[in-house]
Protein backbone atom coordinates (compact mmCIF):
# COMPACT_ATOMS: atom_id res chain seq x y z
CA UNK A 1 0.00 0.00 0.00
CA UNK A 2 1.48 3.32 -1.11
CA UNK A 3 0.67 6.20 1.23
CA UNK A 4 1.80 9.77 1.32
CA UNK A 5 5.15 11.23 2.33
CA UNK A 6 4.88 13.44 5.39
CA UNK A 7 7.64 15.68 6.72
CA UNK A 8 8.38 16.56 10.32
CA UNK A 9 10.50 19.60 11.14
CA UNK A 10 11.59 20.87 14.54
CA UNK A 11 13.54 24.07 14.97
CA UNK A 12 14.88 25.07 18.37
CA UNK A 13 13.96 28.74 18.16
CA UNK A 14 11.42 30.91 16.42
CA UNK A 15 14.06 32.71 14.34
CA UNK A 16 15.54 29.54 12.83
CA UNK A 17 14.58 28.77 9.25
CA UNK A 18 12.79 25.41 9.10
CA UNK A 19 12.87 25.19 5.30
CA UNK A 20 16.43 23.90 5.01
CA UNK A 21 15.60 20.70 6.94
CA UNK A 22 13.55 19.17 4.14
CA UNK A 23 14.99 21.17 1.26
CA UNK A 24 14.76 19.22 -2.03
CA UNK A 25 12.75 16.45 -0.34
CA UNK A 26 9.30 15.89 -1.76
CA UNK A 27 6.57 15.57 0.85
CA UNK A 28 2.82 16.06 0.65
CA UNK A 29 2.35 17.56 4.10
CA UNK A 30 4.72 19.04 6.69
CA UNK A 31 4.32 19.36 10.47
CA UNK A 32 6.63 21.95 12.09
CA UNK A 33 7.34 22.40 15.80
CA UNK A 34 9.23 25.47 17.00
CA UNK A 35 10.48 24.25 20.35
CA UNK A 36 13.57 22.92 22.06
CA UNK A 37 14.18 19.19 21.69
CA UNK A 38 14.04 18.80 25.44
CA UNK A 39 10.56 20.32 25.46
CA UNK A 40 7.93 17.63 25.95
CA UNK A 41 5.25 19.87 24.43
CA UNK A 42 5.55 19.25 20.70
CA UNK A 43 2.00 19.71 19.43
CA UNK A 44 2.84 19.27 15.76
CA UNK A 45 4.56 15.95 16.46
CA UNK A 46 1.43 14.83 18.29
CA UNK A 47 -0.69 15.93 15.31
CA UNK A 48 1.61 14.03 12.95
CA UNK A 49 1.37 10.87 15.06
CA UNK A 50 -2.42 11.10 14.96
CA UNK A 51 -2.47 11.93 11.23
CA UNK A 52 -0.28 9.20 9.70
CA UNK A 53 -1.80 6.00 8.36
CA UNK A 54 -0.50 2.61 7.35
CA UNK A 55 1.56 2.92 4.17
CA UNK A 56 2.65 6.51 4.86
CA UNK A 57 6.29 7.56 5.09
CA UNK A 58 7.46 10.07 7.69
CA UNK A 59 10.57 11.99 6.59
CA UNK A 60 12.74 13.79 9.16
CA UNK A 61 15.99 15.66 8.50
CA UNK A 62 17.84 13.89 11.32
CA UNK A 63 17.21 11.80 14.41
CA UNK A 64 17.94 14.67 16.79
CA UNK A 65 15.11 16.68 15.19
CA UNK A 66 12.58 13.95 16.06
CA UNK A 67 13.44 12.94 19.61
CA UNK A 68 14.86 14.27 22.86
CA UNK A 69 16.82 11.16 23.73
CA UNK A 70 17.44 7.57 22.65
CA UNK A 71 14.44 6.15 24.53
CA UNK A 72 12.14 8.74 22.97
CA UNK A 73 13.57 8.04 19.50
CA UNK A 74 13.09 4.29 19.80
CA UNK A 75 9.57 4.69 21.19
CA UNK A 76 8.47 6.97 18.34
CA UNK A 77 10.10 4.91 15.57
CA UNK A 78 8.79 1.61 16.93
CA UNK A 79 5.33 3.06 17.49
CA UNK A 80 5.15 4.27 13.89
CA UNK A 81 6.65 1.20 12.24
CA UNK A 82 4.33 -1.10 14.20
CA UNK A 83 1.46 0.83 12.59
CA UNK A 84 2.91 0.20 9.12
CA UNK A 85 4.47 3.65 8.76
CA UNK A 86 7.95 3.91 7.22
CA UNK A 87 10.47 6.28 8.87
CA UNK A 88 13.22 8.02 6.90
CA UNK A 89 16.09 10.04 8.35
CA UNK A 90 17.71 12.12 5.60
CA UNK A 91 21.00 13.13 7.29
CA UNK A 92 21.75 9.62 8.52
CA UNK A 93 20.56 8.00 5.27
CA UNK A 94 18.49 5.47 7.23
CA UNK A 95 14.97 4.11 6.80
CA UNK A 96 12.96 1.88 9.11
CA UNK A 97 9.91 -0.16 8.16
CA UNK A 98 9.19 -2.44 11.09
CA UNK A 99 10.54 -5.43 9.16
CA UNK A 100 14.03 -4.31 10.02
CA UNK A 101 16.98 -6.58 10.57
CA UNK A 102 18.85 -6.72 13.86
CA UNK A 103 21.53 -4.61 12.13
CA UNK A 104 19.00 -1.86 11.32
CA UNK A 105 17.80 -1.85 14.93
CA UNK A 106 21.42 -1.61 16.08
CA UNK A 107 21.97 1.35 13.72
CA UNK A 108 18.91 3.11 15.16
CA UNK A 109 20.26 2.66 18.68
CA UNK A 110 23.84 3.63 17.82
CA UNK A 111 22.93 6.69 15.75
CA UNK A 112 20.38 7.76 18.36
CA UNK A 113 23.01 7.38 21.08
CA UNK A 114 25.43 9.52 19.05
CA UNK A 115 22.79 12.24 18.67
CA UNK A 116 22.13 12.16 22.43
CA UNK A 117 25.88 12.31 23.14
CA UNK A 118 26.28 15.25 20.75
CA UNK A 119 23.51 17.18 22.55
CA UNK A 120 25.21 16.50 25.90
CA UNK A 121 28.52 17.83 24.53
CA UNK A 122 26.81 20.97 23.23
CA UNK A 123 25.22 21.59 26.65
CA UNK A 124 28.58 21.06 28.36
CA UNK A 125 30.36 23.50 26.01
CA UNK A 126 27.56 26.01 26.52
CA UNK A 127 27.91 25.78 30.33
CA UNK A 128 31.69 26.16 30.06
CA UNK A 129 31.28 29.17 27.76
CA UNK A 130 28.89 30.82 30.21
CA UNK A 131 31.34 30.29 33.10
CA UNK A 132 34.17 31.86 31.07
CA UNK A 133 31.96 34.76 29.94
CA UNK A 134 30.92 35.40 33.56
CA UNK A 135 34.58 35.46 34.62
CA UNK A 136 35.27 38.09 31.93
CA UNK A 137 32.17 40.03 32.94
CA UNK A 138 30.69 39.55 29.47
CA UNK A 139 27.75 37.35 30.39
CA UNK A 140 24.55 39.14 31.22
CA UNK A 141 22.16 36.21 31.05
CA UNK A 142 18.75 36.32 29.49
CA UNK A 143 17.06 39.66 28.96
CA UNK A 144 14.49 40.38 31.66
CA UNK A 145 10.87 39.76 30.71
CA UNK A 146 9.64 42.88 32.48
CA UNK A 147 10.98 46.42 32.76
CA UNK A 148 11.46 48.16 36.13
CA UNK A 149 8.05 49.85 35.95
CA UNK A 150 6.29 46.53 35.36
CA UNK A 151 8.26 44.89 38.19
CA UNK A 152 7.15 47.67 40.56
CA UNK A 153 3.49 47.15 39.54
CA UNK A 154 3.88 43.40 39.97
CA UNK A 155 5.24 43.85 43.50
CA UNK A 156 2.44 46.31 44.36
CA UNK A 157 -0.24 43.86 43.25
CA UNK A 158 1.27 41.00 45.26
CA UNK A 159 1.63 43.28 48.32
CA UNK A 160 -2.05 44.24 47.90
CA UNK A 161 -2.97 40.56 48.17
CA UNK A 162 -3.61 39.68 44.51
CA UNK A 163 -3.28 35.99 43.74
CA UNK A 164 0.26 35.31 42.49
CA UNK A 165 -0.92 32.93 39.77
CA UNK A 166 -3.21 35.62 38.34
CA UNK A 167 -0.53 38.30 38.59
CA UNK A 168 1.94 36.06 36.74
CA UNK A 169 -0.65 35.33 34.04
CA UNK A 170 -1.49 39.03 33.65
CA UNK A 171 2.19 39.87 33.12
CA UNK A 172 2.74 36.89 30.80
CA UNK A 173 5.37 35.24 33.00
CA UNK A 174 5.61 31.97 34.89
CA UNK A 175 5.05 31.77 38.64
CA UNK A 176 8.74 30.91 39.07
CA UNK A 177 9.72 34.12 37.25
CA UNK A 178 7.28 36.07 39.44
CA UNK A 179 8.98 34.65 42.55
CA UNK A 180 12.40 35.62 41.15
CA UNK A 181 11.22 39.22 40.75
CA UNK A 182 9.79 39.19 44.29
CA UNK A 183 13.16 38.04 45.68
CA UNK A 184 14.98 40.93 43.96
CA UNK A 185 15.47 44.16 45.90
Amino acid sequence: MQGQRIGYIRVSSFDQNPDRQLEQIEVGKVFTDKASGKDTQRPELERLLAFVREGDTVVVHSMDRLARNLDDLRRIVQGLTQRGVRMEFVKEGLAFTGDDSPMANLMLSVMGAFAEFERALIRERQREGIVLAKQRGAYRGRKKSLNSEQIAKLKQRVAAGDQKTLVARDFGISRETLYQYLRED
